[in-house]
């Protein structure tokens, strides 16, 4: 049966090491030192802004977003709906409450004219949101630019999830740069990590600044231990730094590899009847962090979900796309814009193995047991 293969698994390379050895070495082992700096002027210069702080977690990340564009308690942040839930888990630390949107087929990302036309009905009623959470899944980014404008014309804050889009272009930029707040992930399923980890990034010094503050417990500058205001303890350490430094020197080969993977799948699985490959939009280079494709199960034979069992009794994880957060228990109730098009995708979506340390054997392994289910498929009356 062979070795387990599994969804996206960490890659490690060679300078990891020796970022490590450097922060044992000199006793940095502390949420502060020289690989944090390093690690976040390093980090701005690739996605092209100015400013960032490394903190614990994408999500950490996204909590102090929210709560630095002023997000409190009663207030309603639009979100898009197809997506992990530690989108909208911070936004209910704050007390507030998610409104979710549907996505568009051109990149399975929130659709721009849900969100316009629904900024334009609540700007009637005076129910505008706090601030707009946009999400760029699987790799790939959102249509930014209308997007932008609709936040822009209402003078609503936009901040990024991109947390699955390192290495991911829109019209040239990288998305997480966009909007008043960009947030990443180094998780360790993502396309480099740290073990865990994540990244804010701004334009705006003063708002990182106080991203620092916010995430070291927001200790008031004096010799005794004082604090005006509640923080948290989300900044990242300087030894998980070292590993970003060495992991972002590969970050376009792991881009490319998995890159490599999408292509190899689309050749030996495209053709096969029932199958679609998530779209690259026109406008932006996914990475294809995770290869993801919906099945019709009329066509193809079998479903999504008996596609991922077979899988797995092989040996091979893959895994349903994102369920929709309007059809979490624990969003029960919450308002949502739409909704048909993210269902969809769930209910016939599959994300295949897709990590940057596949090998050749682990593609054609994954590529004949699904040929096959195809074909026994086929040949039943």
């Amino acid at each position: 049966m062979g070795k387990p293969i599994l969804l996206s698994t960490p890659h490690m390379g060679d300078r990891e090491l020796e970022f490590i050895k450097e922060a044992f070495d000199t006793n940095w082992i502390a949420p502060v030192g020289p690989h944090i700096e390093a690690f976040e002027q390093e980090f701005s210069q690739v996605v092209g802004t100015s400013h960032a702080a490394a903190v614990s977690s994408g999500t950490a990340a996204l909590h102090l977003a929210l709560r630095l564009v002023g997000v409190e308690a009663g207030d309603e942040v639009f979100c898009s709906t197809l997506t992990f839930i530690a989108t909208a888990n911070p936004i209910t630390y704050l007390g507030a409450k998610p409104v979710f949107i549907d996505s568009d087929r051109t990149s399975w990302n929130m659709h721009p004219d849900l969100l316009r036309k629904a900024l334009d009905w609540r700007a009637q009623f005076g129910k505008l949101p706090k601030a707009v959470v946009l999400v760029h899944i699987y790799g790939q980014s959102a249509n930014v630019e209308p997007i932008l404008e609709a936040c822009n014309h209402y003078e609503i804050p936009l901040i990024e999830d991109a947390a699955e889009a390192l290495g991911a272009t829109y019209r040239g930029q990288s998305p997480g740069t966009f909007g008043k707040i960009g947030i990443y992930s180094f998780n360790g399923n993502k396309i480099i990590t740290t073990s865990g980890g994540g990244m804010l990034v701004s334009e705006d010094s003063e708002l990182v600044s106080k991203a620092r503050f916010l995430a070291t417990q927001a200790r008031d500058p004096a010799p005794h231990y004082q604090h005006s205001e509640i923080g948290y303890n989300y900044r990242l350490s300087n030894v998980l730094a070292g590993i970003g430094r060495g992991q972002l020197l590969v970050l376009s080969d792991r881009v490319a590899a998995r890159r490599h993977n999408f292509e190899v799948y689309q050749k030996f699985l495209g053709n096969l009847p029932g199958i679609e490959f998530m779209p690259e939009a026109p406008f932006g280079q996914a990475t294809r962090w995770l290869t993801c494709l919906t099945i019709n199960p009329v066509v193809f034979g079998a479903d999504r979900e008996q596609i991922r069992l077979s899988l797995a009794q092989k040996q091979i994880e893959a895994r349903p796309v994102w369920k929709p957060l309007h059809l979490q228990p624990l969003f029960a109730g919450c308002e949502r814009i739409g909704g048909e098009v993210a269902q969809d995708l769930f209910e016939r979506g599959l994300c295949l193995p897709s990590g940057s340390n596949l090998t050749t054997e682990d593609l054609e392994r994954v590529i004949k047991a699904i040929t096959e289910i195809h074909a026994f498929t086929d040949t039943l009356p």
